[in-house]
């Protein structure tokens, strides 16, 4: 399916479409998320990265804080899926954003904020986290909290020490702790809708009894000191593999009809010769979840591509997700918001690719693209 051809499912589907307010409770009913009224609410979100050294959201050194959310707005998102790391919690909260901008070295970055967004430079990092949420709340849009990596960097590599349970910088404990305090603290604000777990379960210790082991106690943890969030639960391999959930499911009645899993899929995920192909690999790995005599809701909590236009393979693949995601009518979230990074790869402003917004952090890297993932926005399949 071309990507002109998603017009027409969303003219059909677009009188289907409800704008649900964040405030309403959101749970599980078979494949989807739902209100509290029984209504179904499809996430539709982008990621805004909050995880890397400098643990403060992306972008706060280029434009005010109201005015990138009031972009999630104008572009029709209605989540942001927003990144922490296990550290900020529980190692480095206490420091300001002044502090580490100082010692990261990032002085041209803190001029920025001081001119943008001077009240979070004496902020904790974890007061200037929460002003962030309660941004986006203010302007309406719900929020994933998403635990990304434990020491805060970019992420992922198998290697580096936060891939799996017992890695080096992944102390199972303490990422629990971290889990019960975002969400005991977050627990009051009707905007934080879910928490995931971990971003991108991987490595050479990965091991489905580990996972068996660590991530229930993990979705208990946080259902214990806040009942409402949807819990979202990430499977191995980079998020790509649900597939050993054919053999053993969990219950999800034991978190309230709570529980989602989220899945990845990027332009390397998948190594198949035609789209129909990636498709039913996908499917065989986490799209399964959605069918079958218990199905549950599916997350795809990252998928993305260089929005510069410059990569065949990459141009190639968004039209087979979108097809996917016409298909199976799933929620999504994209990545990613930003245009830019503080610092990343040890390279001050850096520019990504693929960020919805140019490294000026005001126009649209892709416009066109943009119309095409709002053809998404709507529900399509019946409920």
């Amino acid at each position: 399916m071309a990507v002109k051809s998603l017009q027409a499912i969303f003219l059909l589907s677009v009188l289907c479409f409800v704008v649900v307010s964040y405030s309403s409770l959101l749970s599980t009913q078979g494949r989807w998320i739902v209100d509290s009224s029984g209504q179904r609410v499809k996430l539709a979100c982008t990621t805004w990265v909050s995880h890397m050294e400098p643990m403060l959201a992306e972008g706060l050194h280029k434009k005010l804080l109201k005015d990138i959310v009031a972009k999630l707005v104008q572009l029709k998102f209605n989540c942001v899926r927003l990144t922490w790391a296990t550290y900020m919690f529980t190692r480095y909260g206490n420091n300001t954003v002044a502090q580490t901008f100082d010692n990261l070295h990032l002085a041209q970055a803190k001029q920025g904020i001081a001119q943008n967004n001077p009240a979070l430079l004496s902020m904790t990092h974890i007061q200037a986290f929460e002003a962030v949420v309660d941004e986006v709340g203010k302007q309406g849009i719900m929020v994933v909290l998403d635990n990304h990596v434990s020491n805060p960097k970019w992420c992922c590599a198998d290697e580096d020490g936060n891939g799996f349970f017992k890695d080096a910088d992944f102390d199972p404990t303490e990422w629990q702790s971290a889990l019960v305090n975002v969400a005991s603290r977050f627990s009051s604000k009707n905007q934080v809708v879910g928490m995931s777990l971990r971003n991108e379960l991987r490595g050479p210790r990965q091991n489905e009894d580990d996972w068996y082991h660590y991530v229930p106690d993990g979705a208990a943890a946080v259902h214990n000191v806040n009942p409402n969030v949807l819990v979202i639960l990430s499977g191995l391999n980079y998020a790509i593999d649900l597939s050993f959930l054919k053999k053993r499911s969990l219950d999800s009645s034991k978190w309230n009809n709570k529980l989602v899993y989220e899945a990845h899929w990027y332009p390397w995920s998948v190594h198949a010769d035609t789209c129909a192909d990636t498709i039913n690999e996908v499917y065989d790995h986490s799209l399964f979840l959605q069918d079958g005599d218990q199905p549950v809701p599916l997350f795809l909590s990252e998928f993305g591509f260089d929005q510069t236009g410059r990569s065949k393979a990459d141009n190639a693949f968004i039209n087979c997700f979108l097809t996917a995601a016409a298909k199976y009518d799933f929620s999504w979230s994209l990545w990613a918001l930003q245009g830019s990074y503080y610092r990343r790869d040890s390279k001050l402003d850096y520019e990504e690719v693929f960020g919805v917004l140019n490294a000026d952090w005001d126009t649209v890297r892709n416009p066109q693209f943009m119309k095409d993932l709002q053809m998404l926005h709507p529900m399509i399949a019946e409920y």
